[in-house]
């Protein structure tokens, strides 16, 4: 079959290439997998880098979601059939023809979805529908979040209002508040406006804030503590603001806000969320996700679709400032 490997770790343009390498094999309680279409991440990107917090034995295979159609049973697997179309999140090496992956962490997926959707179910999606829960907000309180135009920014958003939470949206641009219109995502401020705090502040009304995410750091931190309520939270998601995404950014949160309005500040890593999580949770964040990428109402777009062999321009288009879908690859 034919699969991406590298040899050395380095940029994806480079070290990547298209090999001719055994089929592989299910083990006891994994299947094997005919790949339709597999999303590019940027996590895929920095394990290929060597950036990553997992590194692989080199030469090594790459990827990590895919949608497929079940091609071998391995020993003890139950609940699937061959020929079924199923989705997984957790497997290494999906930017091949085929991959194995354990048959526990696959999810059957429903005709109405296509394999376009279907292929990018796991990794953004189940972040931010994870990341929602972790706030704990309840029906109508409002979150305030930056990055907003970023994509599991715009899926909380979209998620949220499916709860009857509210979300304002910060984006750097004032073209981003139409191009998050075209998905239904409402109560958008551009940071380059005159006035924006203010038109932050009055949607939220007395209360504040009961949440906010943190997905630069440095001001960006002071900007959203000053907005929050009494005894609200602040999340930390990601790093924006780093020069070097190893080192991070400080979090600058003023401390009169800290003391007066007690509020509360904790980081979110998805994987450690993730691994943590009870089964029975993870099936019912799932299953909302699901619903929602099935009855229209949770946008997953598409930038382009290359094969194996154009690894170079489909990692460039991964990189696309402004890109607003994901990359995909077809074997």
């Amino acid at each position: 079959m034919r699969a991406l490997i590298q040899d050395e770790f380095g940029d994806p343009a480079s070290v990547l290439s298209v090999r001719e390498v055994p089929l592989p094999e299910p083990r006891p309680g994994q299947v094997r997998i005919r790949t339709l279409l597999a999303p590019i991440h940027n996590h895929d990107l920095w394990t290929v880098k060597g950036d990553y917090g997992y590194k692989p034995a080199l030469p090594a295979a790459s990827g990590s979601e895919a949608v497929g159609v079940i091609d071998a049973l391995g020993e003890g697997v139950e609940g699937f059939t061959v020929g079924q179309r199923v989705a997984t999140g957790s497997a290494f090496g999906t930017w091949a023809e085929y991959f194995v992956a354990g048959a526990a962490g696959l999810l059957p997926v429903p005709g109405e979805i296509s394999d376009e959707a279907a292929a990018q179910l796991f990794s953004m999606p189940f972040s931010a529908i994870s990341l929602l829960d972790y706030l704990n907000v309840q029906h109508g309180q409002w979150i305030v979040q930056n990055t907003a135009n970023g994509m599991v920014g715009r899926l909380l958003a979209q998620l949220a209002a499916a709860r009857g939470i509210n979300v304002t949206g910060l984006v750097r641009r004032s073209a981003a508040v139409d191009e998050l219109a075209t998905f239904g995502v409402t109560n958008v401020i551009a940071t380059d406006s005159e006035g924006w705090r203010d038109r932050a502040k009055e949607l939220a009304g007395d209360a504040g804030y009961a949440a906010a995410v943190d997905s630069i750091g440095g001001a960006a931190s002071t900007q959203l503590a000053l907005l929050l309520g009494q005894r609200g939270t602040l999340v930390s998601f990601g790093a924006m603001s780093a020069t070097n995404p190893g080192e991070g950014a400080m979090l600058e949160i003023p401390v009169n806000v800290a003391i007066f309005k007690e509020i509360v500040v904790k980081g979110f890593w998805g994987r450690t969320v993730s691994q943590e999580m009870a089964p029975a949770k993870r099936a019912e964040l799932m299953g909302e996700v699901v619903r929602g990428v099935a009855a229209g109402t949770l946008a997953l777009p598409v930038d382009g679709v290359y094969p194996l062999d154009e690894i170079s321009s489909a990692a460039a288009a991964s990189g696309r400032p402004g890109r607003v879908g994901k990359v995909l690859l077809r074997p």
